[in-house]
């Protein structure tokens, strides 16, 4: 490249799957010669010349979000902060025949699965050797390991594979690798992740191989926790609570996105589990192992889903108590089964005072859930600390990074450094954090 380093930053938006997209893509970047400007500095202090936009394009707000980014970075290199601006991902695999006409200020657009056209256009040759290698972006303690990509399943509102494409899962060989220099690195909490991640090895093995695959990742040196995100209710493998209940090392928490619990709204949305089936896998879950924490994700006002149903959803809820719960509104999504075949009948403020009802009540939920740990004694992982005020956050198994709360945790002595397990009495809690006394 010669004279002074080029600059670049990526900024990635939406979810933690585009993150590790972008963790490969400035890993190849680095070792190139590229200086890594980091996503938190201020723009304009930062010396950045090329900005990389890694694209959201799943629903509407998350589009509008990408589209503000991306807007945002044009006006910078109006004004000459950088010089060069490239959009990758989700919005420009899903808009990529309107957007170069409707912002001409890009440079280059590119797809999800376009990082070879971009390091080409960066005059870089991918290195096959740094494949399974990573810049992280999260603290330098936990990360996350994306085991697939795309999905094969057809739910009415997910625009997903037509973005993304059919379920291909990473080989096993290649995640391992991938993990042990993870681990090297310093990381201490894994976080496993996919569209779905228990449909995992049915494409190259004939066969769901999550759970071979979490016990081989819990023999790596070096990782302490395995935490397992984003997993399907429809068909779930047995054995992965088998693993989760036996191992040190997996976390006591799983993120299963059930998105409803009655029955004309889960046909609807093409599910493939109905609402008894929903309830017999939360209660096998709990039964198996019976200190899970679970999160879920639940929908309102999807096409289907009148009065009868909003209230089965919240009984369901109020019967199952959640540790975590997220939920959002349905959006009718070009180019998915729902937009083709079924009518948005919910009005948008009907929709809201549901999101509205349903969070409230998790709130209560989550309270008195964060509340009955009080006096516990329990393991945080040190996120990041304070030296003015002498404090720390973590989270414990329980929390997963960036979804869910921390725990505040006040000092008498010393500090412990980010990345290290500190003994913690839970002394406090509200809906969403705890606080405690470091031990």
């Amino acid at each position: 490249m010669g004279g002074r380093r080029q600059r670049v930053r990526v900024v990635t938006m939406g979810c933690s799957k585009n993150r590790v997209d972008s963790e490969h893509l400035l890993m190849q970047l680095s070792a190139a010669g590229y200086g890594i400007s980091p996503e938190e500095e201020e723009l304009e202090d930062a010396g950045v010349d090329i900005l990389i936009i890694n694209t959201c394009g799943f629903i509407l707000d998350a589009k509008e979000e990408s589209v503000q980014a991306i807007l945002e970075a044009v006006d910078a290199k109006k004004r000459g902060v950088i010089s060069r601006l490239y959009v990758m991902g989700c919005l420009s695999q899903r808009y990529r025949s309107e957007l170069p006409s409707e912002i001409p200020e890009v440079d280059g657009w590119f797809g999800a699965f376009s990082t070879d056209p971009l390091l080409q256009e960066l005059s870089v040759r991918r290195n096959p050797a740094l494949d399974t290698r990573r810049w992280l972006t999260t603290p330098g303690h936990y990360a996350y390991l994306k085991i697939s990509e795309g999905c094969d399943r057809q739910c009415s509102y997910c625009a997903i594979p037509g973005i993304r494409g059919k379920h291909v899962s990473v080989p096993q060989e290649q995640l391992l690798d991938e993990a042990a220099a993870l681990a090297d690195q310093g990381v201490r909490e894994l976080i496993v992740i996919a569209q779905d991640t228990t449909f995992y090895g049915l494409d190259l093995y004939g066969q769901r191989r999550l759970g071979s695959l979490l016990e081989k990742l819990s023999g790596i040196e070096g990782i302490e926790w395995i935490r397992l995100l984003y997993s399907y209710p429809a068909s779930f493998p047995e054995d992965v609570l088998e693993i989760m209940a036996s191992s040190p090392k997996m976390c006591r928490y799983l993120d299963i996105p059930l998105q409803h619990s009655a029955d004309p709204v889960l046909k609807a949305m093409r599910r493939s589990i109905d609402a008894d089936g929903t309830r017999r896998l939360v209660e096998r879950i709990r039964k198996a192992v019976p200190d899970i924490a679970l999160r879920t994700t639940m929908m309102v006002g999807h096409p289907g889903e009148g009065e009868k149903e909003f209230e089965d959803l919240l009984s369901f809820v109020s019967e199952y108590r959640f540790e975590r719960l997220g939920a959002f509104a349905y959006s009718e999504e070009e180019g998915t089964w729902g937009a083709q075949n079924l009518k948005d009948t919910v009005p948008e403020a009907v929709k809201q005072e549901r999101l509205d009802e349903l969070m409230e009540l998790q709130a209560g939920i989550s309270l008195k859930y964060n509340e009955s740990r009080i006096g516990s004694i329990e393991r945080v992982l040190v996120d990041s600390c304070d030296p003015v005020e002498n404090t720390f956050s973590g989270r414990t198994s329980r929390e997963s990074p960036e979804v869910d709360g921390e725990v505040n945790v006040t000092c008498n002595g010393k500090l412990p450094v980010p990345g290290t397990f500190a003994e913690v009495r839970i002394t406090g809690a509200d809906e969403y954090d705890l606080t405690g006394e470091l031990l």
